[in-house]
């Protein structure tokens, strides 16, 4: 019996937790879905990834109200990803932040990737015709800014290249609070299907240069204290060599993709198996991390049609 497509079978609704991590900072997390974080300031509120559908980002919204009545004036994106950007309008917000290379991103391959996350985890597309279009950054960046809320100082970087070419995470210095985007994962498979794979630990090490107190990861929950940051970051870091690890072996000896993949679970199962969206991930993040092994270092573009072949190719 085949395995349903990517997350087709996840229909189940997922308990929401809205996680107070310092003065006027918070997670919006709902069990291995996408998360949320949110930066209370002086003046207004920031949202950091938006949820996929503006249904979607209205629960945000329900939250952010029950702890602050101040306008959401910002919205960060720390990548690409429709999941994480497609619900911004509901926030109706005067700015949207976005580095460089993630609008340089969605002009290369944000329709396809809508396309391709919605055929991929259709629950977490509540409402997909309230969608406007694509979210366009208004302001880019090439690696950091400061914005000031008020008195509260908030940096916002672009310290490398991992999860993909883009990624942005927001820094919080008067509560030491990081916002990871999905950098960083807690007890969740790591999406590769964009990733470089060569650059992601060294993007890990800046981020621990912060000696975070508290952080919030892509997907999982909230990191709230020093310990969990740095399992958190253990983990990550320890899923993506895994994987690129045992991929890169494979490539060197002129196994095939489907042989690579094969060879791969065997090495991931046994420890990052129970990780919510494991199995989801896995041929996306295999055909990545062996395109990088073999010298592709720009990934290849996902459409909902590359999906459903890799998926029966590999699963098969």
């Amino acid at each position: 019996m085949s395995k349903a497509f990517a997350s087709t079978a996840d229909t189940a609704e997922k308990k929401i937790s809205f996680t107070q991590l310092g003065e006027g900072l918070y997670a919006f997390t709902a069990e291995g879905d996408p998360n949320t974080g949110v930066i209370v300031g002086d003046d207004g509120v920031m949202v950091i990834d938006t949820q996929a559908t503006p249904k979607m980002a209205n629960k945000v919204i329900e939250h952010i109200r029950k702890v602050t009545d101040k306008p959401i004036k910002y919205v960060l994106l720390s990548h690409y990803h429709a999941v994480r950007v497609l619900g911004a309008s509901a926030y109706q917000p005067q700015q949207v932040f976005a580095s460089d290379a993630t609008r340089s991103l969605i002009v290369e391959r944000g329709k396809e990737d809508w396309d391709s996350e919605y055929g991929r985890f259709p629950r977490l597309f509540l409402a997909a015709d309230t969608i406007p279009g694509l979210t366009w950054p208004t302001m880019t960046f090439p690696t950091k800014f400061t914005l000031y809320m008020g008195k509260r100082r908030v940096e916002i970087m672009h310290l490398g290249r991992g999860h993909t070419a883009g990624d942005t995470i927001a820094w919080v210095p008067d509560a030491g609070v990081m916002f990871s985007g999905d950098l960083v994962e807690y007890h969740s498979a790591c999406y590769c299907g964009d990733a470089h794979f060569k650059d992601w630990p060294k993007t890990l090490d800046k981020i621990a240069e912060f000696n975070p107190k508290a952080l919030v990861p892509g997907r999982g929950d909230a990191l709230t204290n020093p310990t969990e940051v740095g399992e958190g970051l253990k983990l990550t870091r320890d899923f993506l060599t895994t994987l690129y690890g045992s991929v890169s072996e494979s490539a060197a000896k002129g196994l095939s993709l489907k042989e690579a993949f094969d060879r791969c679970n065997d090495a991931m199962r046994p420890r990052f198996g129970n990780f919510a969206i494991f199995d989801h991930c896995q041929p996306f993040n295999v055909a990545r991390a062996y395109d990088e092994a073999m010298g592709l270092d720009h990934p290849r573009i996902w459409t909902a049609e590359r999906d459903r072949e890799m998926w029966a190719a590999l699963n098969g």
